[in-house]
């Protein structure tokens, strides 16, 4: 092995002094040199390399020396200090003012301790150094203020608020995002820890408001999406905690004022964020990034609509209530303009599009807020129509999705919020409210059809949609026509019922049929088959055994001569349909 390896040596410094005998002569031809020059010995062109084995030998030697047996001293060192330290409290050596003393001093001697691992380059373990020195510190004052009552309320406050200034100091030189994930853990847990069971609700919201606005500031230096995400979780966890435990009406104005203020905070810091993270050379967002970007929003939407209609439940607000909605589409309408206007070229359009959806999720409910009953099924279908008119005038992919959204939500309204009976046939606010449907989805279908090809999915969904509206809408009204004429002439019609619901099905499948020969729609004309294959089912399944004699012979009449109709229509090929493949 040896052998070789000296072998490979010498054939490297042959190569190397060939190099440079070359290297001279390209020289020598640039400018005249002498002729001899004499090679310089391979000693001094190679340095003789070691066999690898050895340094890899020192190399796990040197982690196993310097990391694993000091993370396992640290550990052991942490173990016996606090076997020690209850050892002397259990045998009373030590006092209450010394136990908090020496947790003090463990704390600061700790987090001191971590700058020597984070300058060797052991930065995880050094914030977890960190962190333990902290948790140390806030233990200390809390028992100092809850325990042995040592210090008031406000000393250890403004304790615990300069432990968080300072570790918000160490992140923000040290640029370390998990030290500020550490140092909002703990200035969140700070009034829980001197938490003594009763309201001071403007102390704790007057300090969580300088938190945020703290955490806010941290994000205009360093783009770190985690804090931004502990914040509002934080100050979510301490007012949904606090309402539910001390509000009350009297507190209304104090409660409206800070919870404008948290959601103005929440709702410009991720525009914030992400200006600053574009604004870099890179403008790259993570996923860290994105998932902040949308999830910081629609929670932080989501919660100011509960919360300010929680505080308008109380008697004399309730009237406020329905209008909640319509702010907050504004404010995020607003929101999507600002957004749009700093969005740079070639950069994601997440946040936009969170703002979009937001705006009108809030429109689509503040119908039901603000009406009832078919005004609401109404009121959505002219959103969607409005949607997607819109949509396709800007050509937008994602207001595109959001309109079909809302047009399916109005297709299943109209079909669920019906009006009671005793009205008029035909002439009544639930026909009524099946025309206005008709018309918006066809209106949807021939704006899908003339548009590009990724509408075509639209179009034929719109053109089914307007369809079975109009069969069923016709099929209500008969039905309450039969109601009317059963309690008047008390008698069973139910016979005469089925008759027209097949008579209404041939006749708008024939119907359907003609308008798809006329256009040359194939659309149209496979909707009629369908249909028509429905109706016989029904004559051959229902109607044979349901309807009498006359009734039964009618049906058959009728649904053969239309099929005979139909069929001698597509053998003659009177519109060309086999040149023509529409």
């Amino acid at each position: 092995m040896s052998n070789n390896f000296e072998d490979l040596q010498k054939q490297v410094a042959e190569l190397t002094a060939r190099v440079w005998r070359l290297e001279q002569a390209a020289q020598a031809n640039a400018a005249p040199q002498p002729r001899n020059i004499p090679a310089p010995p391979p000693e001094a062109v190679v340095a003789t390399p070691r066999p690898a084995a050895k340094v890899q030998a020192r190399s796990l030697e040197t982690r196993i020396g310097s990391q694993l047996f000091n993370r396992i001293g640290i550990i052991a060192l942490l173990i016996g200090m606090a076997w020690f330290l209850k050892f002397a409290i259990d045998n009373q050596w030590i006092g209450p003012a010394a136990r908090v003393l020496i947790g003090m001093i463990a704390g600061v001697g700790i987090i001191a301790w971590s700058e020597r691992f984070r300058s060797q380059g052991y930065r995880a373990f050094s914030y977890s150094l960190k962190a333990l020195g902290t948790g140390i510190l806030y233990l200390s004052l809390w028992a100092a203020y809850a325990v042995f009552h040592l210090v008031p309320g406000t000393v250890a406050l403004l304790a615990m608020v300069l432990v968080t200034a300072s570790n918000a100091i160490l992140c923000w030189m040290q640029n370390s995002e998990v030290l500020a994930f550490y140092a909002a853990i703990g200035g969140f847990i700070t009034p829980l820890l001197l938490s003594n069971g009763q309201n001071h609700a403007l102390e704790l919201f007057s300090y969580l408001l300088l938190l945020d606005i703290a955490a806010i500031i941290m994000i205009a230096l360093r783009p770190w999406a985690r804090l931004l995400l502990a914040a509002f979780i934080g100050t979510s966890f301490y007012a949904i905690a606090w309402y539910i435990s001390y509000y009350s009406d009297r507190q209304f104005a104090l409660a409206a004022f800070f919870l404008v203020a948290f959601f103005l905070l929440f709702a410009i810091a991720p525009q914030l964020l992400r200006n600053l993270r574009l604004a870099t050379q890179t403008r790259h967002l993570t996923v860290q990034d994105n998932v902040v970007l949308i999830v910081l929003p629609l929670l932080n939407a989501a919660l100011a609509f509960f919360e300010f209609y929680a505080l308008l439940s109380e008697p004399g607000r309730t009237h406020a209530r329905p209008w909640i909605a319509l702010p907050l589409a504004a404010f995020y309408l607003i929101m999507l303009r600002i957004s749009r206007l700093h969005q740079l070229s070639g950069t994601p359009m997440a946040l936009p599009a969170v703002y979009l959806a937001i705006s009108v999720i809030f429109f689509t409910a503040a119908i039901p807020l603000e009406l009832n009953g078919l005004y609401i099924a109404i009121g959505w279908l002219l959103e969607g129509a409005a949607l997607i008119w819109m949509a396709r005038q800007q050509n937008h992919r994602e207001l595109r999705f959001l309109a079909v959204s809302v047009l399916a939500l109005a297709f299943v309204g109209v079909n669920v919020i019906h009006l009671g009976g005793g009205q008029p046939v035909l002439f009544n606010g639930r026909f009524a409210t099946y025309l206005v449907a008709i018309v918006v989805f066809a209106f949807s279908a021939w704006i899908a059809l003339h548009s590009p090809q990724e509408w075509k999915p639209i179009a034929i969904g719109a053109g089914i949609a307007a369809s079975v509206l109009a069969m069923i809408a016709v099929c209500l009204e008969i039905h309450s026509f039969w109601v009317v004429q059963t309690a008047v002439h008390r008698g069973d019609l139910y016979i005469y019922e089925q008759f027209t619901y097949s008579a209404w099905a041939m006749v708008f499948g024939a119907a359907l049929l003609g308008v798809g020969f006329w256009k040359k729609s194939a659309f149209l004309r496979w909707q009629a088959l369908a249909l028509l294959t429905l109706s016989i089912a029904k004559v051959f399944l229902v109607d044979t055994r349901q309807l009498s004699q006359g009734y039964r012979i009618l049906s058959f009449l009728g649904l053969g001569i239309l099929l005979l109709a139909v069929s001698f229509a597509y053998q003659r090929d009177w519109l060309s349909l086999r040149a023509n493949k529409p």
